[in-house]
């Protein structure tokens, strides 16, 4: 039987989570646009520096920084922004982002994953429509960008990921 589009997308996005280098979670995106990959991204450090993995450590995890909060103490670029800045913003106009997460220690998929709100703010500046969030291996969840735009989370200081 034969993989459909979404599914598609989202096991090459799960295979660019492979390349990760987080000790806590690892994200793969890839940007489609007219069924075309754009870019592709992955969770690591700025280029140059050395990552989690190399290091050994995660500052968050050490000092057991609750999921979604203190990224600035992250070594890492997240897998959108990587993502992101790999492309062009004409190419991403009406685009759409899929996006794989998975727990680096189990391998299981992270449980309701979202963009942090830095990576929404990119999202929404890049110009892409949709994104698209595995849940489970045959499972996702599609967001539609217009909705993080129509319910600014900065207004009410709810925040994901």
């Amino acid at each position: 039987m034969r993989t459909d589009k979404i599914n598609y997308y989202l096991d090459i996005a799960e295979t660019v989570l492979e390349r990760g280098t987080c000790l806590r979670r690892n994200y793969g995106a890839i940007i489609v646009n007219n069924d075309q990959i754009i870019s592709t991204g992955y969770v690591g450090a700025p280029r140059g520096r050395k990552n989690c993995i190399d290091m050994g450590i995660c500052v968050r995890e050490s000092l057991k920084v609750p999921r979604g909060e203190r990224y600035e103490l992250c070594r890492s670029v997240h897998a959108e922004q990587n993502a992101i800045i790999h492309a062009s913003r004409e190419n991403m106009i009406g685009s759409t982002m899929y996006l794989v997460g998975k727990d680096a220690k189990t391998g299981a998929y992270v449980e309701n994953a979202s963009a942090c709100s830095m990576c929404k703010r990119m999202i929404i500046n890049a110009g892409i429509k949709q994104v698209i969030i595995r849940n489970a291996k045959d499972k996702y969840t599609v967001v539609e960008v217009q909705d993080w735009i129509d319910n600014d989370e900065s207004l009410s200081g709810t925040f994901g990921y």
